[in-house]
């Protein structure tokens, strides 16, 4: 993703935004950070540059050292296998496109909409289902949110509007708290979402600046997070977390399942169990998006519903979480029956 974020920043740009910037961005780099064979295979140079390799630093400490199978390491990797073409993955695998609407705005389900705020992410994560997305076609902060916020005014059956892209938290806190202010001035907007990895990828963006915003609205606020693995919870991402929760956030997580990386019910378990721990409640397990580039990734519907039966009989079933499928033109998330 083009997230205009690769060169150096001045020392009095916030701490998150100089993180982002030293992220790490050439697969060497990242073989050599893990002490990892540089004849490793990636896909070339001409591939990477529609989907570069991104991950904080601070992410790639939580990796083992010499494991090229660490389940964080794979999710970051930019495998040849990415250069697969296989039947049935597309490059807009859950129907963006078609429910796209003006100032970045996607209305899928009733009540509510999802807005694009930016193409930047502090991670690429190798299965993302808007990897191929046009971001600067559909940027719903373009025009100090002009566009969104008429979009908004409207249709006044929206009650909830999601934050989305890339990574919401991606935008600054001066952008982000001015279209928060917007749509607290609608008195039919209810609830605010954020769906946002960088809490957990980048611990350090959950300072004083974004608690303001997020806790002086008036709106209630939902934050989902995007943990797949138990590893990914260090003590920085717990307080990261406890702190969100004082500003008034009910923190939900969204996983995916990946094969080789937490398609097992022990893995599960204990994503299930730390995240809890952490103040943050498993929501839903996605079986992946069929987008371009990830089909290897992907686990069987038969493998995902034996997992889901040996995790029920094992946790309370507050923690577990519901096993869906986005499908395109559905009116809502599709459960797997198990």
């Amino acid at each position: 993703m083009d997230d205009g974020l690769t060169s150096a920043l001045p020392a009095s740009r916030p701490l998150w935004q100089r993180l982002m910037a030293e992220a790490i961005t050439r697969p060497a780099d990242l073989l050599t950070a893990l002490g990892l064979d540089p004849a490793l295979p990636a896909l070339d140079a001409e591939r990477l540059r529609d989907f570069p390799i991104r991950v904080p630093r601070g992410f790639v400490a939580r990796m083992r050292p010499g494991d090229p199978a660490d389940p964080l390491f794979l999710q970051v990797w930019p495998s040849t296998r990415e250069a697969e073409v296989v039947p049935g993955y597309s490059t807009d695998a859950v129907g963006d496109l078609d429910k796209l609407k003006g100032g970045g705005l996607i209305h899928k389900y009733a009540g509510r909409a999802l807005a694009i705020t930016t193409g930047a992410c502090a991670i690429n994560c190798r299965y993302c289902f808007r990897r191929h997305f046009p971001y600067g076609d559909a940027l719903a902060s373009r025009g100090h949110w002009r566009a969104t916020l008429d979009a908004l005014d409207a249709d006044p059956s929206i009650e909830e509007v999601i934050l989305s892209g890339g990574d919401p938290l991606a935008v600054t806190d001066d952008k982000l708290a001015e279209l928060v202010a917007a749509l607290d001035a609608r008195p039919w907007i209810r609830r605010l979402r954020l769906h946002t990895r960088i809490p957990v990828v980048l611990p350090e963006r959950v300072d004083a600046r974004l608690l303001g915003w997020l806790a002086a609205t008036r709106l209630q606020k939902v934050v989902v997070l995007h943990i797949n693995h138990e590893r990914e919870i260090d003590d920085a991402v717990i307080r990261a977390c406890a702190q969100l929760r004082d500003a008034g956030a009910t923190l939900l997580n969204q996983a995916v399942l990946l094969r080789g990386i937490n398609d097992s019910a022990d893995a599960q378990a204990r994503l299930s169990e730390r995240c809890f721990a952490a103040g943050v409640l498993p929501y839903y397990l996605f079986v992946l998006d069929r987008v371009a580039g990830a089909a290897h990734f992907d686990v069987s519907d038969s493998q995902a519903t034996a997992l889901m039966q040996a995790l029920a009989a094992r946790l309370p079933g507050y923690l577990v979480p519901r096993l869906v499928r986005e499908i395109a033109g559905r009116a809502s998330k599709t459960p797997l029956p198990w």
